[in-house]
């Protein structure tokens, strides 16, 4: 099973590189003072991943930040509102950097929907991985996605308005998942093997696609 392999220091020094600090849409100064902290406090662990607030980055803007086989990443052309999906049933560090432990690409959880995976994470006492994790993770260990074990992030979803108030909350019966691109149909020839953001529903199960998961 895949797991987070680079040192904190490491992951920082590829998202700057990157230029993703500087690209974030909100303060910044906030964004440089989290990456001081990190690189100043030592990790609890080597499995820590550098989360990324999605108040400060936009999934949209992160995916193409992915790469496969030298071909960027990109989202798939029916999913224009994937920045509305965000964390679900449990609530982020207040920072744009923080750190996510114990993160685990699920792949005991393949062949499970998400409906279904859940309650097993919960019990377990961990939570499903955010998308941005889930990119983060992606942008700085690539090899995470590879064929026939791809990866779903049910720690993000989209609420759903409601006809009446008081009716509490419903979510969008999408889930957001990265694999490795086809080449078919609306994804291009071109961008074989590339790296995707895509959807899976919620109840469906996938063989090749795992459920990520973190400590809470």
């Amino acid at each position: 099973m895949a797991h987070v392999t680079k040192t904190v220091i490491e992951q920082l020094d590829i998202l700057e590189s990157l230029g993703l600090f500087d690209a974030a849409r909100r303060d910044h100064a906030a964004v440089a003072e989290a990456a001081a902290i990190l690189r100043a406090a030592p990790p609890r662990g080597e499995t820590s991943l550098v989360g990324l607030h999605p108040a400060w980055f936009p999934a949209s803007g992160l995916a193409p930040l992915m790469t496969r086989e030298g071909k960027p990443g990109f989202v798939v052309e029916d999913m224009t509102d994937v920045d509305d999906f965000l964390p679900s049933g449990f609530e982020l560090p207040g920072h744009p950097l923080y750190l996510v432990h114990g993160v685990e690409r699920g792949d005991d959880l393949r062949n499970v929907s998400p409906e279904e995976a859940l309650p097993r994470i919960t019990a377990a006492g961990r939570r499903g991985l955010t998308l941005h994790e889930g990119l983060s993770w992606a942008i700085t260990h690539p090899e995470i996605i590879e064929a026939d074990h791809c990866v779903m992030t049910i720690g993000s979803r989209r609420a759903k308005p409601l006809a009446r108030a008081g009716d509490g909350v419903a979510y969008d019966a999408r889930t957001p998942a990265l694999w490795n691109a086809s080449g078919t149909g609306r994804d291009g020839k071109d961008r074989r093997g590339a790296p995707k953001l895509g959807w899976c529903w919620w109840r469906n199960r996938h063989t090749w696609l795992g459920i990520a998961s973190a400590e809470r």
